[in-house]
């Protein structure tokens, strides 16, 4: 007896699944066994150091600024002012690694995975240590309040921790509607130059809102190489940040503007303070920077033009620093 050809029995169809996590890696297996776990090299390549020198730039300029006013010089607040600033900074990119990891979102990044979304770290570790450098920042905030007695600023010091979670964090980020150049400007430019130049010298001087305005515009300008790096990934993932909204054209303008008026702050100091005309030697990394931005063909180009943006920020803020106490 003949049986059925095999060939007309029907198999049933496999379905395809859709490659998921970083797209330079598709093969990578997502079983559990096969992923290795968090190293220090990559906990540190989370806390993103490129970024940190913007935590530091306000710093510098918030301190200088305070040395118009007394010239005593109050190393103790501001090296705490400097343990807030760099504890917030790398809380939020600790904080934007799980959100964007839990939510889906750096699964479609170009650049290299994050310790979320690779699945290296569970994300509620990921989560506790963000809050830990958040704590430290509290602590050294607190520490700032009770020796100047300015207890006011208890409510600065909280808005900066809510505006650094809710970033990416939270159920409505504000960081996915666009809105993240705005409060980086603020809290990275304004609050965290003013408010060390204030803890310091307890007033805040013009000098101190032209290099805050400065400093803002310089850490904009990084994120906006970021997003700009990866706007094709976070409209894939609805993450509507600037960039995906204006384009990339106008972002290019948008990030060689920053650049221009922040220079021009600087050559406007310089009028007053000569040393400042230091400060136009840190074109020599913004310039390429500029190039970069303009005529990049590969995403992963922009992580230079970020660096280098960061290089610019901490030698504009140095330069601006000895003008003032010059």
């Amino acid at each position: 007896m003949a049986g059925t050809p095999s060939k007309n029995r029907k198999r049933p169809a496999s379905k395809k699944q859709s490659a998921r996590g970083n797209p330079q890696k598709p093969g990578e297996s997502r079983d559990p066994r096969h992923i290795e776990k968090a190293t220090a090299r990559d906990w540190i390549g989370a806390a993103r150091l490129r970024t940190l020198p913007l935590a530091v730039t306000p710093i510098l300029i918030g301190t200088g600024a305070a040395h118009l006013v007394d010239v005593q010089f109050h190393w103790v607040i501001a090296l705490f002012c400097l343990v807030v600033s760099v504890s917030l900074q790398i809380g939020v990119n600790y904080a934007n690694d799980y959100s964007d990891g839990v939510r889906g979102t750096d699964d479609h990044r170009v650049g290299p995975a994050r310790l979320t979304a690779s699945r290296k770290a569970k994300p509620r570790t990921v989560l506790l240590v963000a809050f830990a450098f958040f704590a430290i920042a509290a602590l050294a905030g607190l520490a700032i309040v009770i020796r100047t007695q300015q207890w006011w600023m208890l409510l600065v010091g909280a808005a900066c921790i809510v505006a650094a979670w809710f970033y990416t964090g939270g159920k409505r980020p504000y960081g996915y509607y666009g809105l993240g150049e705005l409060f980086v400007f603020v809290f990275f430019g304004l609050v965290a130059t003013a408010g060390t130049t204030y803890v310091q010298a307890f007033t805040v001087t013009q000098e101190a809102w032209l290099g805050a305005v400065g400093a803002g515009l310089l850490a904009c300008g990084v994120l906006l190489a970021n997003n700009l790096r990866d706007i094709d990934q976070d409209r894939a993932a609805r993450k509507r940040t600037l960039t995906v909204l204006i384009g990339r054209r106008a972002t290019q303008w948008l990030f060689t503007i920053f650049i221009v008026l922040a220079f021009g702050i600087a050559v406007f100091i310089a009028l007053f303070y000569p040393i400042a005309w230091l400060t136009l030697l840190a074109l020599l990394a913004a310039l390429p920077a500029i190039l970069i931005v303009w005529t990049y063909r590969l995403p992963k180009e922009l992580l230079v033009a970020l660096a280098l943006t960061s290089l610019t920020s901490i030698a504009y803020g140095a330069f601006l620093f000895w003008a003032f106490i010059g």
